[in-house]
């Protein structure tokens, strides 16, 4: 435990809608203990609405008013907040998305995307020397950015992205080209027969798995042994996607890495503190086991 900052206060929040159940409030809580920090961290809801900009821009004066440390940002405001903000880190500007917000001394505001690293640094955990190689990814929205982001910047070697909504992807296609000179293929569900027989790496963006939303997002007799499968989807951990895929022999990844290290990266932000990112994966790992728990019990 640090012994600089026993006693420092830090004031954190979360806006979004449906985030009551967050377990990112704890999971910061619990790594501002092990710092010595009085760490408070809030949820704040902003249910998605005609009036949610202007609902969101005086939850952010608010916020900078009564002096919060940081705010991290979830669904819907994730893209609307962007004209809120001063100033937009490059992580930001690169997904056109911020999900972590600081309120620097002078009072003005800098937006930030975790989803991005922390996705990537999931990968080279789990992956280590193996690389992306060909990648299908499914999901072109908010999670399917960021994962995009992350496979082009860890060498992958060739990325086709999927989803229903043909026009979304397209937009994702040209930022990459954009942001890395990388060009993406676009393809729809029907496809996927033919691009998973030559893919390397399956990585899965939508809801598809969650509580829910359960269910997988294609067929997967479609996995094979030799693929590796990544799921952004932490709650359940196994995902039915990730079950099928280990019963076919695949290296599974689930998105307790990704969910960790975005949260790790947010609490670097909020405090300039190194988080302690093995503490806070087996914080992650109890609290979403106590939940199923929870679970089972008011089930039977």
């Amino acid at each position: 435990m640090s012994t600089a900052y026993l006693g420092r206060s830090i004031l954190a929040g979360l806006i979004g809608y449906g985030v009551g159940p967050s377990m990112t409030p704890p999971l910061h809580e619990r790594e501002g203990s092990r710092h010595g920090f009085r760490y408070v961290y809030r949820t704040i809801e902003l249910p998605p609405s005609k009036d949610a900009p202007r609902r969101l821009k005086h939850l952010l004066d608010l916020c900078r008013e009564l002096r919060f440390d940081g705010l991290n940002i979830t669904f819907p405001a994730k893209q609307t907040v962007l004209p809120l903000l001063d100033e937009l880190a490059p992580t930001a500007q690169l997904v056109g998305a911020v999900n972590t917000v600081i309120f620097r001394e002078d009072g003005t505001s800098l937006g930030h995307n975790t989803d991005v690293t922390g996705f990537r640094a999931s990968l080279d955990d789990s992956l280590a020397d193996r690389p992306c190689g060909r990648t299908v990814l499914l999901g072109a929205g908010g999670a399917g950015s960021a994962a995009a982001h992350a496979l082009v910047s860890r060498g992958a070697e060739a990325l086709t992205i999927v989803d229903v909504d043909r026009a979304k992807v397209e937009d994702l296609v040209s930022g990459l080209k954009r942001a890395h000179g990388f060009s993406a293929a676009a393809a729809a569900p029907d496809d996927l027969p033919a691009l998973l027989r030559s893919a390397e790496g399956i990585v899965n963006a939508t809801p598809f798995g969650m509580a829910h939303h359960p269910g997988t997002p294609f067929d997967t007799s479609l996995v094979k042994a030799e693929q590796w499968v990544a799921d952004v989807v932490y709650r359940p951990v196994r995902t039915e996607l990730l079950l099928q895929a280990d019963a076919r022999g695949a290296f599974t990844i689930s998105g307790l890495g990704m969910a960790m290290n975005q949260a790790a990266e947010a609490f670097e932000i909020f405090t300039g503190e190194p988080a302690d990112r093995a503490a806070m994966l087996t914080d992650l790992h109890e609290m979403v086991a106590a939940e199923a728990a929870a679970d089972r019990a008011t089930t039977h």
